[in-house]
């Protein structure tokens, strides 16, 4: 089980397995890009909704309103499903990772507090996602051919009832990639942490520049709790 966020284990006198971090230190940018992709995704909807809606946000465009809706729950449940996938193995690095002192007045101190939902969250989009992949195997089994006809209507919904689960994600699973790349890059200082390997990745994109190391930006806040969430 796994340690609670409220009583951290501290870092001495762990076990080798808890401190080996690099098997779950690659999936942070994965985790990181999927949390930016929902909320591209909330982001893209929320640009077209009001158009839909008269001055007192009620929709007059009923079709065009709940196609962007479709649409913005189906990109997001593409990222939960990365969560789900890899944010389970994160989430237990970071705990084992995350000292007294991390919690308390760190660096990190704000994100790994907002970690402290991200257990039910991830639980109930697992069950949203095992609850339709037996609907789909329902269908398979019993009508042969059935799938065709209506598994976009199954995964419409899957995806709808998804989306509270991906708003929640975009919050905590950016909190969740945030501590876990400074926690692994606290424990192995010689690799580079994420912002350093995207810093890389775009010097050598860029033509004529090659040999000139990118300019450090100022560094994100830890956190945004205010950020405004607007997807209906």
């Amino acid at each position: 089980m796994p340690t609670s966020p409220t009583s951290p284990e501290p870092r001495e006198g762990q076990p080798a397995a808890t401190t080996d971090h690099l098997a779950w230190r690659q999936h942070i940018p994965a985790l990181a890009s999927a949390a930016a992709g929902i909320r591209q995704a909330s982001d893209a909807c929320d640009a077209v909704s009001d158009s839909f809606c008269d001055l007192d946000g009620w929709p007059i465009d009923e079709k065009g309103y709940a196609d962007g809706k479709v649409k913005r729950d189906a990109e997001a449940w593409k990222h939960v499903e990365i969560f789900l996938d890899h944010g389970p193995e994160v989430l237990a690095g970071v705990r084992a990772a995350a000292g007294g002192t991390d919690y308390l007045d760190g660096p990190i101190s704000e994100d790994l507090r907002r970690l402290r939902g991200i257990d039910t969250t991830l639980e109930r989009a697992g069950q949203i996602r095992h609850e339709w992949d037996q609907v789909l195997a329902l269908m398979d089994a019993s009508l042969p051919g059935s799938r065709e006809l209506y598994a976009s209507q199954a995964l419409e919904i899957r995806n709808s009832e998804g989306w509270h689960h991906a708003d929640e994600l975009s919050f905590q699973g950016s909190a969740l990639a945030r501590a876990a790349d400074y926690l692994a890059n606290q424990m192995d200082p010689d690799q580079p942490s994420q912002t350093e390997r995207a810093q890389v990745a775009l010097a050598r994109s860029t033509s004529g520049n090659r040999g000139i190391p990118p300019t450090s930006p100022p560094a994100p806040p830890a956190s945004n709790p205010t950020a405004p969430r607007r997807s209906r």
